[in-house]
């Protein structure tokens, strides 16, 4: 029994992750492949754009909430604020716990270095920002045409920030868990603090 949990544990932690790297590089490579310098670029300024959007969400739902004197979407953009902030600082504490290194750094002669980052993957930052903006907007205003054009967004993130060779599959799978789950958790605890 004893030798059975011995070699359960070894295959879980010596071979699963290099198990899990292969299929997260086989899934990269064809999203990486082919060299397209004016689609990198869009996708570049795509992954970049995160940084005023997770800026301008919360403000935006603010500011409609303040003019047409709408407490309740003041209060959301609040939330907007806090879910948007929250997702950042696990992501990036993620990031320095697992210490992940980047696909290009791992695979220099597979994937190319397209943008600017800093060291480590797990997870995508960006993606997390992306998702969590997306998250907050659409429980914000809790419509379909507005949900479906943010997760559209943000999902484009993530798949330029894999084009980009920043990260992995799974990176950019746990920044969207990540933005997605500390936006409906923010919205979760608002309604149990209103309820107290």
């Amino acid at each position: 029994m004893n030798r059975l949990v011995s070699i359960y544990f070894f295959v879980l932690f010596n071979l699963a992750p290099s198990f899990g790297q292969t299929i997260d590089l086989r899934l990269l490579k064809p999203l990486h492949a082919g060299h397209y310098p004016t689609w990198d670029r869009t996708m570049n300024g795509v992954s970049w754009s995160v940084y005023p959007v997770i800026l301008i969400e919360p403000l935006s739902v603010w500011s409609v909430g303040y003019f047409k004197h709408d407490k309740i979407r003041m209060r959301n953009g609040y939330k907007s604020a806090i879910s948007i902030a929250t997702a950042n600082l696990i992501s990036l504490g993620l990031k320095y716990a697992i210490q992940r290194k980047r696909p290009y750094v791992s695979y220099p002669t597979i994937i190319e270095k397209r943008s600017e980052q800093g060291p480590y993957s797990f997870p995508s930052g960006h993606t997390t920002a992306a998702f969590s903006a997306a998250t907050a907007l659409t429980l914000s205003t809790k419509k379909w045409w507005v949900g479906v054009p943010a997760y559209t967004y943000a999902s484009l993130v993530g798949y330029a920030r894999m084009r980009l060779g920043a990260h992995y599959p799974s990176d950019v799978l746990g920044g969207a868990c990540i933005g997605v789950l500390t936006g409906l958790l923010t919205w979760k605890i608002d309604q149990y603090i209103l309820k107290k």
